[in-house]
């Protein structure tokens, strides 16, 4: 059972803040999936410009993965660690009175592990200017599979290669929690995309709106898809030298934005080489952004798919599902009932 800490001070605080301890899922140390377990952790504290979310469901991404593993940002977790960026759930205290956010509101957005706790917890606090509503066509936990994957989706495709009417595009991995929001953005701002996938989910991408999907299984894609003007890297060298393979799918001047840039250091001497532009892209956590692909998923122009639901306590199973591969959209962690 939860103490209780003296009442606060702060009027725009509530009970929430009140709580000294909450249940999450944290790791001791890195390792492989059984370091996750269930413990009693010190709560979550609002301070500053920061709103506290109790969480009803906790989207898994492949850097929480990557980092309870030992990799990605590991070198500055503090143990026990909380992992998890993306949260959807009801804000529980804001900054101040009048802020747009409010107790009670349904709002998701993204932690900012390892400077603070993540999202695998009964409570998380976040900078306000990461956390906007969350949209009222879903549920928690879809809306908890959007934040992380859909703004590295736009980050890459809208903000950095900036996709448009009439350019072919390649998507690599496209039925993948961003891959499937890539596929859909690029689509909606009128490129040809191609993307690479399984046979099993090749009806699923073409429903998204890909014009053509690859197995690759089956075939090289840059012996059938040359000439695209941009493609978005979602795998890198990691798997096949797929990011320098895709150089011979890019025309002259064409333009890689490669998102697992540790898989491949030498990105850019390579495609200068070739004459082929090309950047890394890491994920920026704007609510105004946010809330525009919010607008998109409202208006039934972007879609989310979530692949399973697991309870907080199989966390462990649910990150052994991302490190066998082959999920299509977003795994989920369920934390809390939905609110009354």
């Amino acid at each position: 059972m939860s103490r209780q800490a003296p009442a606060p001070r702060d009027g725009s605080e509530n009970t929430a803040e009140m709580t000294e301890t909450m249940r999450a899922l944290v790791i001791d140390r890195t390792g492989d999936a059984d370091e996750l377990h269930l413990a009693e952790v010190p709560a979550a504290r609002r301070v500053i410009d920061e709103v506290l979310v109790r969480v009803i469901a906790a989207g898994v991404n492949p850097i929480d993965m990557k980092t309870r593993a030992g990799r990605g940002v590991a070198s500055e977790l503090a143990f026990p660690a909380v992992l998890g960026f993306d949260f959807a759930g009801v804000v529980e205290a804001t900054p101040y009175a009048a802020h747009p956010l409010q107790p009670g509101d349904r709002v998701y957005g993204m932690a900012k592990v390892p400077r603070a706790a993540g999202s695998y917890a009964e409570l998380v606090a976040a900078a306000s200017l990461s956390v906007t509503p969350m949209p009222t066509s879903l549920d928690f936990v879809r809306a908890a599979a959007v934040p992380l994957a859909a703004l590295t989706a736009w980050g890459a495709v809208v903000d950095t290669a900036r996709v448009h009417d009439g350019q072919r595009v390649l998507i690599h991995a496209g039925a993948g929690g961003v891959g499937h929001f890539a596929v859909q953005l690029a689509a909606y701002f009128g490129a040809t995309v191609t993307t690479t996938g399984s046979a099993r989910n090749a009806e699923f991408l073409r429903e998204l709106g890909a014009h053509r999907v690859i197995d690759y299984t089956s075939e090289r894609f840059e012996a059938v898809a040359g000439e695209q003007d941009v493609v978005i890297d979602l795998i890198g060298n990691a798997h096949d030298e797929t990011g320098t393979r895709s150089l011979d799918a890019l025309r002259p001047g064409g333009l890689i934005v490669n998102i697992p840039t540790a898989s491949w250091p030498t990105m850019a001497a390579e495609a200068e080489a070739r004459g082929i532009r090309a950047t890394g892209y890491s994920i920026v956590p704007d609510a105004r952004t946010l809330a525009v692909i919010t607008r998109l998923i409202d208006d039934g122009a972007v879609r989310v798919h979530v692949d399973r639901e697991l309870p907080l306590e199989q966390g462990a199973e649910a990150h052994r599902l991302l490190e066998a591969g082959h999920v299509r959209g977003k795994v989920v962690l369920r934390v809390a009932p939905d609110p009354a």
